[in-house]
């Protein structure tokens, strides 16, 4: 009986295993439109400009994100469910923040003359819309579970054993951390 345990526990849950894949499949997203925009780079008509430096600001609070959905979980374990509920509240809040940074970075290139899209613009601005708009819709998507999480932490019905969901999104939410401090650097100093 204790070895069918220990083989349960060893044991990947599918919905671990399926964001693995959905991970993977993001990073070769990224890593192919990344490739695209060195590649384009080389071209003559290729426009260099500068990150404004709300995206600076908006980075530290996606880092500031990543520690407080890591005290959401390490609340979780240790059964404190106030300050789980407002870790995930936090972290929820951190990455509409991010969201609104990123749009004023947009704003910010536009005001100079820099257009993202349309006529006017340059393949080196709509390289960085693409690009960060597509991690936007990524951080959106973990805005929207951490929501749904919240409200189940927020339920009567909570069951305060399955940390399936909020290993889940924890894992999510320091991905797409990452996927922006790798963005930030390969648009700030490749770009």
């Amino acid at each position: 009986m204790s070895t069918d345990i220990q083989i349960e526990k060893k044991k990947i849950h599918p919905y671990q295993f399926f964001l693995w894949g959905g991970l993977g499949s993001i990073i070769m997203m990224f890593a192919g439109l990344t490739s695209a925009y060195v590649v384009k780079k080389s071209q003559a008509n290729w426009l260099d400009f500068e990150l404004p430096n709300v995206f600076i600001v908006s980075t530290v609070v996606i880092l500031i994100s990543s520690f407080t959905i890591q005290m959401a979980v390490k609340k979780f374990k240790e059964q404190n469910q106030n300050q789980y509920r407002g870790f995930l509240s936090v972290t929820a809040i951190l990455g509409m923040v991010f969201i609104v940074l990123q749009i004023q970075g947009f704003q910010a290139l536009e005001g100079n003359s820099i257009a993202l899209i349309g006529a006017r613009s340059n393949s080196a601005a709509s390289f960085l819309f693409v690009i960060t708009g597509l991690h936007i819709l990524h951080v959106l998507g973990g805005i929207i579970a951490l929501i749904w999480i919240s409200l189940r932490a927020y339920s009567t019905k909570n069951n305060q054993n399955n940390d399936l969901p909020v290993k889940l999104i924890s894992n999510y939410w320091h991905f797409v951390d990452i996927l922006w401090v790798y963005l930030f650097v390969f648009l700030h100093w490749v770009g």
